[in-house]
């Protein structure tokens, strides 16, 4: 606690405070944006952050990963289109409410909830986090592998199309992490005699080609569609109906609090997302209801729930992060680099070693949440009409900071080269329906899965048998033995439906 007090007289200087909003608008304005989302802004961003000190750079890019969770609900509700995938559920109650007059409510509606899932699930952050981490500096290395082997499998069978698909994916991440100077003798790993490679791939161009550059490749194939349903949606002005009302917050408050429950439990999982949060939120709010009918025409705790879950899922993907060092969500991988960049690892030792700065990093997450009700309920008509911008004026816009970012971050021309390569690498495992979250998350984790093999292996001197005075690791590789059956059983499943379905239309 005294360092959270210390974090609030570290953010309370007008500097801090500017970039804390800043980044909140951005994240808002760039959320209300169809395709893009947070983790794109995020890498987007990181260049910008060079110059600054510490914590005023983390809490500009947590504000941004905060504004844009909450503004991608703007394109769902106006235009049907979600800003993110774990927007979808938002839309369908709050584009019907839209088409009725009422957009203004869905809107004032879905940002409420967003603030108290948000900073409901920041509130837990602060007090979980460090306990776990407390416990996490007892595991040694061969837990540690076990831990990272059944996060990967976890990762794997839920973030993908299936989960042989999401597996590769990560071992191909892990295989991009190999690339440069090898941990133990220094020689050159797959570097193919490019010395600049010796460091190995660089992240954050990596990170901006595949999320960013191949998403707005995507965007501008489907640009003639997201074009005309903006020019068909109107928004109302100064209606009586667009106020949310007493009867509003009565039907919405239990979908609010069951919202940020489910949102919290499905960040500290990693591997899940804020898709499934939202969905699954959607889900049990309509299951509860005792007018189930009304949900997809209109109905209000339906937005409510999907909002509350979506944005306390970001908050509690950091609880990995910060305690274990193990990034549960892309975001949390884009973020691992951002804070290295500026001198904190994060990690159960983070704690110990700079206590300020994470009360600081608190404090700040704490100040955006509050910063994002304020910016949504001054700006929200204006963001709100930024979602009539034609897709033709967004792509070229993106690319041209996305190429900024790489310039900067990857060392000129060579950043704007990985850039381009993993572009269209993201664009093809999209199209085959690989998870390029699996991939960067792999990627992320790719040098300490290494070392904590090759320390597991020296450890157990090479004998399996050995694992029996190791029992956390024996419960996390029985762990993931039980997914990999779990996950593999529920793909032959679907298989056998799908089988059925295309016999019964033949």
């Amino acid at each position: 606690m005294d360092q959270i007090f210390l974090g609030l007289t570290d953010i309370l200087t007008p500097a801090t405070l500017f970039w804390i909003f800043a980044g909140v608008g951005i994240g808002y304005l760039v959320g209300a944006l169809p395709g893009l989302g947070k983790a794109t802004a995020v890498a987007i961003a990181i260049p910008l952050t060079f110059t600054l000190p510490a914590l005023p750079a983390i809490a500009f890019l947590l504000g941004i990963a905060k504004g844009s969770a909450a503004g991608s609900a703007v394109s769902a509700i106006l235009l049907n289109v979600p800003g993110e995938p774990s927007s979808a559920p938002t839309a369908l109650d709050g584009y019907p409410l839209a088409r009725q007059g009422k957009a203004g409510k869905a809107l004032k509606m879905a940002l409420f909830s967003s603030v108290i899932g948000d900073l409901s699930a920041t509130i837990v952050l602060v007090v979980l986090a460090e306990p776990i981490a407390s416990y996490a500096l007892l595991i040694g290395p061969v837990d540690i592998f076990a831990i990272l082997v059944f996060s990967l499998t976890f990762v794997g069978g839920l973030s993908a199309a299936s989960l042989p698909k999401g597996i590769i994916a990560a071992l191909l991440g892990i295989l991009a992490a190999t690339v440069g100077l090898e941990i133990e003798t220094g020689l050159p790993r797959l570097t193919f005699g490019e010395y600049r490679l010796f460091d190995g791939i660089p992240l954050i161009p990596m990170a901006i080609g595949m999320l960013a550059v191949s998403e707005m490749i995507l965007q501008a194939g489907n640009r003639h569609g997201i074009d005309s349903q903006t020019r068909t949606m109107q928004i109302g002005k100064g209606r009586e109906q667009n106020s949310v009302t007493a009867e509003d917050w009565r039907r919405a408050a239990p979908s609010i609090l069951r919202g940020t429950g489910i949102g919290v439990i499905i960040g500290i999982l990693p591997g899940l997302g804020a898709s499934v949060g939202s969905f699954l939120s959607y889900g049990v709010a309509r299951s509860r209801s005792k007018t189930p009918e009304r949900f997809g025409k209109g109905a209000i705790e339906g937005v409510a729930a999907a909002e509350s879950a979506d944005n306390a899922v970001v908050p509690a993907s950091l609880i990995p992060l910060f305690a274990l060092g193990i990034p549960g969500s892309v975001i949390a991988a884009i973020l691992i680099g951002a804070f290295m960049l500026h001198g904190l690892a994060p990690g159960p030792l983070m704690f110990a070693q700079q206590p300020r700065l994470v009360g600081g990093i608190y404090a700040a997450m704490i100040a955006a949440s509050l910063a994002l009700l304020i910016i949504g309920l001054v700006f929200q008509g204006f963001f709100a009409r930024i979602t009539l911008v034609p897709i033709r004026v967004i792509v070229p816009s993106v690319l041209f900071l996305c190429a900024v970012g790489a310039w900067i971050e990857g060392g000129g021309v060579f950043g704007i080269q990985v850039m381009v390569v993993f572009a269209v690498l993201g664009v093809l495992m999209l199209r085959l329906g690989f998870s390029v979250v699996n991939f960067l998350i792999g990627f992320v984790v790719g040098p300490a899965v290494e070392l904590s093999l090759r320390q597991s292996i020296r450890i157990l001197h090479g004998e399996p048998a050995r694992l029996i005075e190791h029992p956390l690791a024996l419960i996390f590789l029985l762990l993931t033995a039980a997914a990999v059956w779990r996950f593999g059983k529920a793909a032959r499943a679907n298989g056998k439906r799908l089988n059925s379905s295309e016999e019964k239309t033949q």
